[in-house]
């Protein structure tokens, strides 16, 4: 029998103990601040009923989801006609649950079976893989982890002002300054077509306005006439190109652009309470370290998200000073459960794009060294008596919560040594002849060289 040599499928991948490491850094820091602000965690299973799943997703969103093969016999309820009736059909047959395809369907199917044991408004978390059955390529896996956070049965703009102050702090605390969180409204873009006669075709117009620093005015122009906006809509338009001055006046301009529309009317009215909402709340993210005073926060009238399933405040969130997408993103949705027949149930949540900061903090060097250590210390031994005097001072390590590791057995100093450098273990305690004679023991810096003599109570109280 031919031995197979090991893979993983496509689009796949390992993660080593170093990534894991920092990955769940990046995890603790999140799910830390998630809490702070009272959204508890939740998770669902890795499988859906394929109903649930099917239909929620668009047509290209169905072909993308991982269907599981029923257990036994899959064809034993097929028949010829079936496969001739072709793939969606016989799918129906063949499976009946597939893999999740993201957490929002999970958590409106969660909230629509558990509505009367919640207590509304639901704050959750969420920090779970999700699979696609996509083309893999550079930054686009078939499994990768999902990072959501909603509030479900409230309408209240100070969730707006929470999601805003969290991103600010996971951003910080990770030791990110020269971020922009991005912030629009559904109603400001109907507002803007309706205004200029356009109403509905916001997509169009956001597209084309968007590129406005790569092609300036005239090609944006040009582009709107292409899609088929009208020579006089153009025109209209054109105010916003020149929009300046801080969020607020922004606002105020806005405000006269957008005139009676209610729709655009109702957009400006939420953003200033949101404004409020964190002004109150004397928000960090009203002002940023590096951008001199200027706010972190800023209104991109341009910024289109969703736009067939956001009916509010819509967020997106750019590191400025690397060549990365955005980071984060999320919305103001009003029908998250009418899906499984429970409407009315309004909603806004957000995702942090994890694989993306990971990318960003390597690229920075902004992992501490702490994410990066597992064990903090080894205990190198040279034959049995060093083994049983190290054994008892490994467990006074641990019992001061320091983590450490005996080497298992007597090996060359040089061997050990290295397992230590490998493993980035920072001290390395030598325990020889002399130490057990003295009871003072050589801690060794890994980093800088340096070696001391200390009890195991000193080189506890070094350590920690």
């Amino acid at each position: 029998m031919s031995k197979e040599k090991p893979s993983i499928p496509k689009g796949t991948r390992d993660f080593g103990p170093a990534t894991v490491v920092k990955r769940n850094y990046i995890f603790g820091v999140i799910k830390r601040t998630f809490e702070k602000f009272g959204y508890l965690p939740l998770e669902t299973p890795a499988m859906e009923q394929l109903s649930v799943l099917t239909g929620k997703y668009g047509d290209e969103g169905d072909q993308l989801i991982f269907k599981i093969l029923n257990s036994g016999d899959f064809l034993a309820k097929t028949k010829p006609e079936d496969i001739e009736e072709g793939y969606k059909h016989l799918t129906r047959k063949i499976s009946e649950k597939a893999l999740r395809y993201d957490l929002t369907v999970p958590f409106a199917r969660y909230v629509v079976m558990n509505r009367n044991e919640i207590s509304f408004p639901f704050k959750r978390y969420q920090i779970q893989p999700v699979w696609r059955a996509d083309r893999p390529q550079k930054g686009r896996y078939r499994e990768f982890y999902q990072c959501d956070a909603d509030v479900v049965g409230t309408n209240s703009l100070l969730c707006e002002a929470e999601i805003v102050q969290m991103i600010n702090e996971v951003l910080t605390t990770l030791g990110l300054s020269d971020f922009t969180i991005k912030i629009n409204h559904r109603g400001v873009l109907a507002g803007i077509a309706e205004a200029i006669g356009e109403k509905g075709r916001e997509g169009d117009i956001c597209v084309a306005i968007d590129k406005l620093d790569k092609i300036g005015q005239e090609g944006v122009r040009k582009e709107l006439l292409e899609r088929g906006i009208s020579e006089g809509a153009v025109q209209k338009l054109e105010p916003l190109y020149t929009l300046e001055g801080n969020n607020e006046q922004i606002l105020d301009q806005l405000q006269a652009l957008l005139g009676d529309t209610d729709e655009g009317q109702r957009g400006l009215k939420d953003l200033r309470e949101v404004w409020q909402y964190l002004k109150s709340l004397d928000s960090q993210a009203l002002s940023a370290q590096n951008l001199s005073e200027q706010s972190r926060l800023l209104l991109d009238v341009t910024l289109a998200r969703g736009l067939s399933y956001y009916t509010g405040c819509i967020f997106e969130v750019k590191v400025n000073n690397v060549s990365m997408g955005s980071i984060s993103g999320g919305g103001r949705y009003d029908n998250l459960t009418g899906m499984f027949g429970l409407p009315g149930v309004s909603g806004v949540g957000f995702s942090f794009g994890v694989d993306r900061i990971y990318d960003v903090l390597e690229e920075l060097g902004l992992f501490p060294s702490s994410s990066q250590v597992g064990t903090k210390a080894l205990i190198v031994q040279f034959d049995k008596a060093s083994e049983r005097y190290g054994l008892p001072v490994l467990q006074k390590l641990r019992d001061a919560g320091i983590a450490s590791e005996l080497y298992p057995e007597a090996a060359k100093l040089k061997k050990q040594m290295g397992y230590a450098d490998q493993k980035n273990i920072p001290y390395v305690i030598l325990i020889g002849s002399e130490e057990m004679a003295t009871g003072k023991l050589k801690l060794r810096n890994m980093e800088q060289g340096e070696q001391q003599d200390l009890t195991v109570e000193e080189i506890i109280s070094t350590l920690k």
